[in-house]
């Protein structure tokens, strides 16, 4: 089986979307996929990642199986597809299944806070933890809040300096436990269990 995820993320840069690409592939590898990797295509944009997936699900060969990962931007009460057309007005592709689209709830960043340990090494004992949310069910934790505490964590002192998206996210991604991930947000444990059915 080869498998593709198009994921939202990179920017506009070469040198950001190979960082975009090396995060998630270290995840991947470090949640149990080593050997067996999928193939990760930073796209952009969250729309540009799921036009690249329309485009690669109406080319896919039989042996293919093409994912796509974007941030949810916000609460998720319904399924993925359905969560996508009610926010974004994104149509199911007529040949794509339920579980070839997953997303970040409620954005790629909240899986940071299932490993503040690992925001304390990659910053420095400068970074503020307690000013970050404390609730245990990060997919509850509204986009802002999560982006807010991690700015805040990292506005004095720190040596990399304040928190930027793409700048540090795609360097912690890289270095967070998927498996502390996986157990605080059911949307990371289905991506996952997802890629380890489909790799056999």
């Amino acid at each position: 089986m080869n498998i593709k995820v198009f994921v939202e993320g990179g920017g506009e840069t070469k040198a950001l979307r190979t960082k975009c690409r090396r995060g998630f592939s270290n995840f991947f590898r470090k949640a149990g996929l080593e050997g067996r990797m999928p193939s990760v295509v930073a796209s952009g944009s969250r729309r540009d990642a799921f036009n690249d997936f329309r485009a690669a699900v109406r080319g896919a060969k039989k042996n293919d199986f093409i994912m796509l990962l974007v941030d949810s931007e916000g609460p998720v009460t319904t399924g993925s597809w359905q969560h996508l057309k009610t926010r974004d007005n994104w149509d199911q592709p007529s040949d794509a299944t339920d579980d070839q689209v997953h997303l970040m709830v409620q954005c790629m960043e909240a899986w940071f806070l299932a490993d503040k340990g690992c925001l304390v090494a990659y910053y420095g004992n400068d970074f503020n933890r307690k000013v970050l949310p404390a609730r245990p069910d990060i997919e509850k934790i509204p986009k802002n809040d999560v982006l807010n505490g991690l700015k805040n964590a990292t506005r004095s002192g720190v040596s990399k300096g304040e928190y930027g998206k793409g700048q540090h996210s795609f360097d912690i991604l890289a270095q967070i436990d998927p498996d502390k991930v996986v157990a605080a947000s059911s949307h990371a444990k289905r991506l996952v269990d997802t890629l380890k059915a489909k790799i056999g």
